[in-house]
Formats: structure tokens, sequence, C-alpha cells
């Protein structure tokens, strides 16, 4: 079982483990772990810009990641005294699998009142909950359920609405420790398919973007997704997940789908 989902090279790119295969495909990542992987890299330019939240990441995903050695490359497109503008390319061999945009802002500390900083969860603490697993789940593979620890609060896992706890469990990159920021990259991409309302067996149900708004830094280890999945007659899609920590609603995700019938040429 490998102790990390990537490890740094010295030519400063990461090879990728197994613990970032996903569902679709076994040479390909799940997008989650990558896409943690650019939100790091994007965490420590922000930092380098005295920047701390980060309010945004959008993720366009061009093509499979492979389970392979990737680079990660960053660039400032704007930056201002509370806010900057960022992109990011995931690079795999000789071609660029997902670009990355983002927005970071200056954190400041304000008094506001106790009802706008209400936002509770309303279901229970992943202590509460039962581990649950998703039906092509192997006990002796290894992949992106290997990397992550799931609990299911509230609806039945893969089969429509649901709010599920997501942790991770080993670090991104070689021994660090895991950001907010980048534990909420892990699992947000979950929201298509823990909510599935289609058949892994009949139907592709895949996401080509994934958006991540943020309305404060999240804290503790677990982060909640309360998702569903919403598809139009004309295979085309969106799921939709709001975000939470065990304090409370920290922010939402959504995946725009691309739905197709196995059996179509």
């Amino acid at each position: 079982m490998p102790e990390w989902a990537y490890a740094r090279r010295p030519d400063d790119a990461y090879d990728s483990s197994g613990l970032t295969r996903g569902p679709w495909h076994p040479d390909h990542q799940h997008a989650g772990p990558p896409s943690a992987l650019v939100c790091r890299a994007i965490e420590q330019e922000a930092a380098a810009l005295g920047l701390q939240h980060i309010g945004r990441l959008t993720s366009n995903l061009l093509r499979p990641v492979p389970i392979a050695p990737l680079q990660v490359s960053v660039r400032v497109e704007y930056a201002g005294r509370n806010a900057a503008h960022l992109a990011a390319d995931l690079i795999a061999g000789d071609k660029v699998v997902a670009r990355f945009t983002a927005l970071a802002q200056r954190e400041s500390p304000i008094d506001l009142p106790a009802h706008v900083l209400d936002h509770p969860h309303g279901v229970s603490l992943p202590e509460e909950c039962p581990a649950c697993f998703p039906p092509f789940y192997r006990p002796e593979s290894v992949g992106y359920f290997k990397f992550v620890e799931v609990r299911l609060a509230r609806g039945e896992f893969f089969n429509g609405p649901c709010f599920v706890w997501f942790r991770v469990t080993k670090p991104l990159v070689d021994n660090e420790t895991l950001s907010a920021y980048q534990r909420v990259a892990v699992a947000a991409d979950c929201g298509n398919g823990i909510s599935k309302v289609l058949s892994f067996d009949t139907h592709l149900f895949m996401n080509s973007d994934l958006t991540v708004n943020l309305s404060r830094r999240p804290r503790g280890e677990w982060i909640g997704l309360d998702a569903m999945t919403y598809l139009g007659p004309d295979g085309c899609g969106l799921a939709e997940s709001a975000l939470y920590d065990q304090e409370g609603r920290i922010g939402r995700a959504t995946q725009s789908l691309f739905v197709r019938a196995k059996d179509e040429s």
C-alpha cells in the first residue's frame, strides 16, 4: 500500500501512486487528488502574495489524468491588495491534462452577529455515521477509496441525494500534512458519484469540470458533501454539493456532467 498519493521527484515533477486511481479506468486518476495537488501549488503562490484564503478553485478537466509523473505550473494573472487571480496547468508528459483558475483572498477578521455565523449541517457527525463504500470497491484494490475514509450521514450512498463525510487518511505529497483547502479539493469531486441516479453498468456520467467556492477556511479533518445530481434529456447534467465541516456550512461545489449510455457508438 502506498504511503502517499504523490512523491516529489528531483525534476520538480511528482510521481503518482495507486491511491489516486479512480473508478472509470484502472490507468486514470480520480480528479480529487490531482485537484488537491494543484491547489497545494496555488496556495503556495498565494501565500507569497500575503493572501491566505482560497475563495474559489475551478478545474477544467481536458483529458483523463494518467497515473504517471505530473508537473504543475502556476502563474499570477492579477494581484491586488485584497485578492489575486491565479491560473495553473497540470501536465502529464507533453500534454496539459487540466487547467485551473483560482481566486485567493486576504483574510481579515471581523465581528459578525451569531445568526450570520450559524450555518449548521443538521446531520450526525462522522463518528456517529456508518462507513460506506461504492459498489465497485474491492478490499484488495489500491485506489481513491484507500486514500479517503467515507461515512454516510443521510440518504443512500451512490443512489440519489445523500450527505457523505470524507476524511483523507494518507498524505497528499510525501509526508506533508494536507491543508484544509487540499482536503476540500480531494473530496469535492465526489458529488457526481455519491449522488448518482444512473447505474455504473449502463451509463457514463462523468464531469468535465469542478468549481469549488468557499466562504471561509474549513476546520478539522472531515469534509461533508450534501450532494444531488440533476440530469437533462440532452445528455448533459449538473451535480451540486453543499460543502460542510463539522462546525457548519463552508461553501458549494458544482460539476458539469457528460451523460451517455454505455452502448452508444
